[in-house]
């Protein structure tokens, strides 16, 4: 009888503490409803982002109106046929980024949504592994071709998935990440395949990128510094013995051909350091004030990949020191301002996932304009609204929604 009490009692107090949580649950919802409706985005937050979007497509057009020319075939000799594409996709980025600031970020809170951001991504990573299923272009097998769908890099829809999976495992174990095993092994079992899948493209950026995110989140999640410190200890020593093994075991030279280019970039200035040298003397032309708009030599079928990797080098030699330094002050003033909205985010989840969103963009600026000036080898990562590309831009602008979200509902002082 006592042992029947005892679970009756036990059953009453789950019930009760379900109805709570279910009241709590709803009035969360009734809360960030009217948080989304009488809360103002963060109008600071948005002209930078708006101020990139159309810096970025004037020197993405003229960056690539040379090679348009050229490129006759795909682009039926139209100067303008990458601009007017990477309008279109802006447009539609714009509608993106319109609606997830209306969209209440905390649905993507919910388990099924969260888990479904990381499996989907890697299910595409799996199938660009798959021999003959993959596109490959210059060595590397990175983009899929599904249907009439343009052709992607499934790693885009990766590092937005590693940013909501790992936020909602932070937001949901935070008191717990002190813990060796859920600080630091459960990141760590989830991470390690992506990071497998993507150096067997290889795309080294990219997985630099996606683990300096995920880092920076377990870091600011909550992992003591120990266990931190041991995770990227191991993550740089695994990336270093896979390349390692690859080089030495498989005869793998993709990493070492990029390292020779990296220490002497005019040591083959007519095959393997072509691009990083072209790369170098434009921004050598530009001095302090550049050549001038749309007066650049190198994009004279000298420099490949102007409108993509390397449009940063256009701008110094168009725009000059002047110019890059307005385009590094600008991702500067949007780290800090993303740092800011995360800092007065209405609760974790919120402020992991304005974290990683900022940080994504950050790096990403930081890789291309270190491979593009020669401080970093030269690993092939695009520059956030500025190099072409659709489904990139499309992404980068509705996580600047979400980011509008996040600051829809933060209590901010502008």
């Amino acid at each position: 009888m006592a042992q029947q009490h005892s679970a009756e009692v036990g059953e009453t107090k789950r019930n009760i503490s379900s109805k709570k949580s279910v009241r709590v649950t709803k009035a969360r919802r009734v809360q960030a409803q009217a948080r989304i409706k009488s809360g103002v985005i963060d109008l600071p937050f948005l002209m930078i982002v708006m101020v990139l979007l159309v810096f970025g497509i004037v020197m993405m057009f003229s960056a690539s109106y040379v090679w348009a020319l050229y490129d006759v075939e795909e682009t039926g000799g139209d100067g303008a046929y990458y601009m007017k594409r990477q309008v279109i996709w802006a447009a539609f980025g714009l509608l993106a980024m319109l609606f997830f600031s209306y969209f209440d970020y905390h649905i993507l809170q919910k388990k099924a949504i969260a888990l479904a951001s990381y499996i989907i991504p890697l299910i595409l990573l799996i199938l660009v592994a798959i021999p003959g299923v993959g596109v490959t272009r210059n060595g590397a097998t990175r983009w899929l071709k599904i249907g009439p769908l343009p052709q992607f890099q499934p790693s885009e829809f990766m590092k937005l998935g590693i940013i909501i999976f790992f936020s909602y495992l932070i937001a949901r174990n935070y008191k717990e990440m002190k813990k060796f095993k859920c600080g630091i092994l459960m990141f760590g079992a989830f991470l390690m395949p992506v990071v497998l899948l993507m150096m067997k493209q290889p795309h080294l950026s990219g997985t630099l990128l996606i683990c300096a995110i995920a880092f920076v989140l377990i870091f600011v999640g909550g992992a003591r510094i120990l266990h931190f410190m041991i995770l990227a200890a191991v993550g740089v020593a695994g990336i270093a013995a896979f390349v390692l093994y690859k080089v030495n075991v498989e005869g793998f030279t993709y990493f070492m051909k990029r390292i020779e280019s990296w220490r002497d970039p005019f040591s083959d200035m007519l095959n393997s350091t072509w691009q990083t040298c072209q790369s170098l003397i434009a921004i050598g032309s530009g001095g302090v004030f550049g050549l001038g708009l749309g007066n650049s030599r190198q994009k004279y079928l000298y420099l490949p990949e102007t409108k993509n990797d390397f449009v940063f080098a256009i701008v110094c030699e168009e725009l000059g020191f002047v110019g890059a330094m307005v385009v590094i002050i600008l991702f500067v003033l949007f780290v800090f301002r993303g740092f800011y909205i995360a800092s007065k985010a209405c609760d974790k989840f919120g402020m992991m996932l304005a974290m990683g969103l900022t940080v994504q963009i950050g790096i990403q600026a930081f890789l291309n304009i270190a491979v593009v000036t020669n401080a970093v080898p030269n690993t092939g990562i695009s520059l956030p609204f500025f190099s072409y590309g659709g489904t990139a831009l499309l992404m980068q602008l509705a996580q600047m929604g979400i980011m509008l979200n996040i600051s829809r509902q933060a209590s901010l002082d502008n």
